[in-house]
């Protein structure tokens, strides 16, 4: 009987645990998922690269900042990068290399909340902001090729965009099918629902993910492949994690096919 009663004690505070661990994340989850870096408006960027900095007006009156990266030969075209969910764009303009080694002028946006972008971060002011930028970009000059490219949760925003003006290809680098195929089924205001997108998207599609990614688990990338078309790509790196797939060959061979 003691036995009994000691196993029942056990998973109460099991359950008691899991509960709290729920209940925390739901409420804490802004902090958890949006982990943004402020800058001041001085702030200094320094990259090994030149670039733009751009401010973008909402319809509510944020504003939104920017890094245009350039190519030191005639353009190919555009990418528009939508970042992760963490820092700012002092880390993910060090990534703008990749594309502008290319030929690819790079358009990196601040959500808002991060960086010098004003205003607070919800996944649907993401999606409209996406779109301002664009029409900006529209606006100023016309690329002969225009890309959409999205990383980790910046994913789901690039694949938004993607069903609403279609590029010429949308890549995504380490997307999950929905946000909690990378939060292990913990309970979420949000959506970030790849596998709602990726279906209305009629471009082609290049997703590239690492087999020991812990952040977001191949498996849930993997649950996107029944909605990729024909002439779509799913790269798989071996040994790649979250944030380190341009340390390997085959990121950068797919990216100069797909960029040619």
């Amino acid at each position: 009987m003691k036995s009994i009663k000691t196993v029942g004690i056990i998973v109460g505070i099991l359950l008691l645990c899991y509960c709290v661990t729920w209940s925390s994340f739901y409420i804490f989850q802004d902090q958890l998922i949006f982990q943004s870096k402020t800058l001041s408006p001085e702030f200094a960027f320094k990259f090994n690269q030149e670039f733009e900095e751009q401010f973008f007006t909402t319809e509510d009156g944020n504003k939104l900042h920017g890094l245009l990266f350039k190519s030191q030969q005639p353009t190919k075209g555009l990418i528009l990068y939508f970042h992760g969910n963490a820092d700012n764009l002092q880390r993910w303009g060090n990534y703008a290399i990749d594309f502008t080694k290319l030929d690819y002028d790079v358009l990196m946006m601040d959500y808002r909340g991060y960086g010098k972008s004003s205003g607070s971060p919800s996944e649907e002011v993401f999606y409209k902001d996406a779109l301002l930028v664009l029409k900006w970009v529209k606006s100023i000059k016309t690329y002969s090729k225009l890309i959409f490219y999205g990383r980790s949760m910046g994913s789901a925003v690039a694949s938004n965009l993607a069903t609403v003006a279609t590029p010429d290809l949308l890549i995504l680098e380490t997307p999950f099918d929905e946000l909690s195929g990378a939060l292990y089924s913990m309970p979420s205001r949000y959506q970030f629902s790849n596998r709602d997108f990726l279906p209305k998207v009629k471009n082609k599609i290049i997703i590239l993910h690492g087999t020991s990614d812990w952040v977001v688990p191949l498996s849930s990338a993997q649950r996107l492949l029944p909605f990729l078309k024909e002439g779509d790509q799913f790269v798989v790196i071996d040994g790649a994690s979250h944030s380190n797939l341009r340390e390997f060959e085959l990121y950068h061979k797919t990216l100069a096919d797909a960029l040619e």
